[in-house]
């Protein structure tokens, strides 16, 4: 059974080493943040502070754009925007990576604590009873203070957060 962790589509871009696990895993991408994308894709502003890394990130999500506008993956794409909370079939993203889309809604549940993209990424790991990976200290402080019960790895731990002793099913 692979490992399951609700991410932002963004990072799955930035960090190409989490695209490539030892271990089977399930990425949960909360649907707002791969409109994220788009805007990335568009925006002037950089996203890393190195220009050759900011122009192989936006490459990086160029591709992945482009992957899930391929026929059958928008397809699958599309059978999640249907209902609320529904979940795409899986979008194989490599040989051991698979990507569930789910049409997530911000309910503004957390709005003193998180943005509307964290209230996504939060509701999701929730309802799915699944860890979050981000590389955003900021966020895991919030989700501290805010004593929101979810399991959340920095993304520099992502190795630690593969091993069999930690399953995802039990939220801390």
């Amino acid at each position: 059974m692979p490992r399951r962790f609700v991410i932002e589509a963004v990072m799955l871009a930035i960090y190409g080493e989490i695209t490539a696990p030892e271990v089977p895993v399930e990425y949960i991408v909360p649907y707002p943040t791969i409109m994220e994308l788009y805007e990335f894709q568009n925006s002037s502003e950089p996203l890393m502070g190195d220009r050759s890394d900011d122009l192989y990130v936006k490459s990086k999500i160029n591709e992945l754009i482009a992957y899930l506008e391929e026929p059958l993956n928008r397809k699958k794409l599309e059978r999640a925007l249907s209902v609320p909370w529904s979940k795409s079939p899986s979008i194989l993203l490599g040989k051991s990576v698979s990507l569930t889309i789910v049409n997530a809604l911000d309910n503004e549940q957390y709005g003193e604590f998180l943005d509307p993209i964290e209230t996504v990424i939060v509701l999701t790991s929730l309802k799915e009873f699944t860890p979050i990976l981000t590389d955003q200290p900021e966020l895991i402080g919030r989700i501290i203070e805010a004593e929101i019960q979810v399991q959340v790895y920095d993304i520099q731990d992502f190795n630690f957060a593969l091993e069999p002793a930690f399953p995802d099913s039990q939220q801390t």
